[in-house]
């Protein structure tokens, strides 16, 4: 089988993919820079590596004897990050134009990279009833400030780098993953997550209170993780050369996501807004017109079911450590 490396395979998506990876036979390297410990999960059949892959020499060490590489590594976050750290997420540009680098000095077969629906035009997600941005959307430019201008540019790269060099890359704009196994506190968590452990925060305490950052009419599609690790390698060993969009369209407003994890917590909360919060767009959809035609498949898991299992898992996690 291929021997694969996950760049980023100590984070959510990264973890759930060497899995995925693994169970099908597949040889997997995966390199992070987090402390071992740090990493979301460890699969044992991996060989695992902490490597700051921001370095040109790290990355070559990553990719020494790979045969495809699938690029997930970022500093990135939710919201709450991204809005208050533009400089560090745009760093990430030097952990993919490395890692082109060092693929193509390796001689591998594939190259992956994890774009995000942040690169589409600011103007065009000024509605909450955003109809789906399509892949032409992300131009003209005028992409998340900070990290969806690292995200477009680093498309670009992969284009050239195809191109010019013959490293066959693929990419998918990612459109707010989540599920078991993610972020759920500390500032980078996103929305899912964040809703599920405010309300286990608020049932638990008893105060029956809950903060929503921005007017709670703000709209956005979520894709649990199983959709996405499916979608991840549907698009890797395709023939689509352009970006396609990796996401849910089951569009629901913040205020409809609160509804949701209160319906699973069996529970009704007092709703306090904070309009000065990080809030992002107003309106975020993904249209999947252009893989549904291309592929035949789309992200399919619904946000119902999606949020009971991540629900599941958050409230066992912050129960268990008390």
């Amino acid at each position: 089988m291929k021997y694969v490396l996950v760049a980023g395979g100590g984070g959510f998506i990264g973890g759930h993919l060497a899995k995925n990876l693994l169970e099908n036979g597949y040889r997997v390297r995966v390199a992070d820079f987090k402390p071992m410990d740090h990493w979301y999960q460890i699969h044992d059949g991996a060989d695992n590596h902490v490597l700051d892959l921001n370095g040109i020499d790290a990355c070559h060490k990553a990719c020494e004897g790979i045969d495809e590489v699938i690029n997930l590594a970022a500093d990135m976050g939710g919201m709450g990050f991204i809005e208050t750290h533009k400089a560090e997420c745009m760093l990430s540009v030097l952990i993919n134009t490395h890692l082109l680098m060092a693929a193509k000095d390796a001689g591998s077969d594939r190259f992956f990279y994890a774009s995000s629906a942040c690169v589409y035009n600011g103007e065009k997600q000024t509605d909450p009833n955003n109809p789906g941005l399509k892949e032409e959307d992300a131009y003209p430019a005028m992409p998340e400030d900070g990290y969806g201008w690292e995200k477009l540019f680093s498309e670009r790269m992969c284009r050239h780098f195809r191109e010019d060099f013959g490293v066959n890359t693929r990419i998918a704009r990612f459109h707010n993953v989540y599920g078991p196994f993610g972020t759920y506190d500390g500032g980078r968590e996103k929305a899912p997550a964040a809703m599920c452990r405010k309300v286990i925060e608020a049932k638990l305490s008893g105060k029956h209170d809950i903060e929503i950052w921005g007017t709670g009419t703000q709209t956005r599609s979520f894709m649990y993780i199983d959709d996405c690790v499916h979608g991840i390698k549907k698009i890797f060993y395709s023939d689509i050369l352009e970006p396609l969009n990796l996401g849910s369209s089951e569009m629901v407003s913040i205020n409809q996501l609160v509804d949701i994890v209160e319906k699973i917590a069996g529970i009704k909360l007092n709703r306090r807004y904070n309009l000065d919060a990080p809030k992002g767009v107003n309106g975020r959809n993904s249209d999947n017109t252009l893989i549904q035609k291309l592929m035949g498949w789309e992200p399919s898991i619904s946000l119902m079911d999606g949020m009971t299992k991540t629900y599941k898992w958050i409230y066992d996690e912050m129960t268990s450590s008390k």
